[in-house]
């Protein structure tokens, strides 16, 4: 589809980066044309209508959209990855405190944990008793870390939205991103739970 675009659509949003002279008609500004391409050989049909367009006037500019977000998707790419690194290294960390936390809470109740196995407790009832303290102690962390990570987003979000770039405030979480925000407080209280049983029995065993 081919939609010419209205001048004073194009002046509205040059004037964020020129501000009031981009209305003032001294600046010259070129007509600019929307065409919507058929899925199927982008580059093909540019190049074409490249060709085309040249024939009319040597003035006339192809410029796909593609070529100016380029970059900007590299960035999303590589910003992604390095959330996944630090969701990582996130884990890693969380694992070897709970490791640390459990071996010093074994330590400091071995009395009781010698009375309980007197009076007939099995190392996996043991275990259980850490292992419900730590999650406790986890899910309070994930709740408050899940609740600031949800007021960054939104303080961002408005921070773009009134930036007044229709780019910028098209960038939305979706809701399957909020679905994987939520998860990662459970999977790390899930984390800190399977830490602590294998930490409090690996130690159990080592007592006997």
């Amino acid at each position: 589809g081919v939609r010419p675009v209205d001048p004073a659509t194009l002046v509205d949003q040059l004037r964020p980066w020129l501000g009031e002279e981009a209305s003032s008609g001294d600046l010259p500004i070129p007509a600019l044309i929307d065409v919507t391409l058929t899925p199927g050989g982008a580059d093909a049909k540019v190049e074409r209508l490249r060709r085309l367009m040249a024939g009319l006037s040597p003035k006339i500019r192809v410029e796909p959209h593609a070529a100016f977000l380029l970059p900007l998707a590299g960035l999303l790419s590589a910003l992604g990855w390095l959330a996944a690194g630090i969701v990582l290294l996130m884990a890693l960390a969380t694992g070897a405190v709970v490791v640390l936390a459990a071996r010093g809470a074994h330590d400091s109740h071995r009395g009781t944990i010698e009375v309980l196995h007197l009076m007939g407790a099995t190392d996996v009832q043991i275990a259980r008793l850490f292992q419900r303290r730590i999650a406790l102690d986890a899910m309070l962390g994930s709740l408050l870390g899940f609740v600031v990570a949800a007021c960054v987003i939104l303080l961002l979000g408005g921070r773009l939205i009134a930036t007044g770039s229709d780019l910028l405030g098209a960038v939305r979480l979706p809701w399957s991103g909020w679905a994987v925000l939520a998860a990662l407080p459970l999977g790390g209280v899930l984390l800190a739970m399977l830490a602590a049983r294998w930490t409090v029995l690996r130690s159990l065993g080592r007592l006997l």
